[in-house]
């Protein structure tokens, strides 16, 4: 980023008053993602589940100017192996007008000093494999493929069923 757009960009927690500007880039990155109609967000339920009694996960607000441009949620999960909790960076986005401008190496910088200084073990995302730009960037800060692994997810219909049920051995 050139030292004058440096100057114009500030990375801060975010706040509940922020939940509607969370809300609209969760949408730019769905769209993004090819992924709108997965969205099910509310302005309440991100309310109650990031600034709630409980809260689930952290956020950080990328602003350029003054304005903001880009998100990154982000929850702690845990390493049996390494006996230490680690961030699991779950989004992080960066509106197109704003992009090349090194905003998400920032935000990724400041989510590894925060793990750093919480003493995480590791920071970890996931990227679609289409999303050849991300990789590439990601591939240049140094983070690594897990190629040997693959990521599971029950949700839905799935998970309700999953929960419900009585131990069916089906291997």
């Amino acid at each position: 980023m050139a030292e004058s757009q440096l100057r114009d960009f500030a990375i801060r927690p975010a706040a509940p008053a922020d939940v509607p500007v969370i809300l609209s880039l969760i949408r730019d990155l769905a769209d993004y993602e090819r992924l709108s109609h997965e969205v099910e967000a509310t302005e309440e339920c991100l309310q109650r589940n990031l600034f709630g009694e409980r809260q689930y996960a952290e956020a950080l607000i990328g602003e350029l100017r003054g304005e903001p441009v880009a998100f990154a949620v982000y929850f702690h999960n845990f390493s049996t192996f390494l006996g230490k909790p680690g961030l699991y960076l779950e989004d992080l986005f960066v509106k197109p007008t704003a992009r090349d401008l090194g905003i998400g190496g920032a935000i990724l910088r400041r989510l590894a000093r925060i793990a750093v200084e919480r003493d995480c073990g590791r920071l970890e995302w996931s990227v679609l494999d289409w999303n050849a730009p991300a990789l590439a960037f990601y591939k240049s800060l140094g983070a690594i493929p897990m190629g040997d692994w693959t990521i599971h997810r029950v949700t839905g219909d799935a998970l309700r069923s999953l929960a419900e049920s009585e131990g069916k051995r089906s291997q």
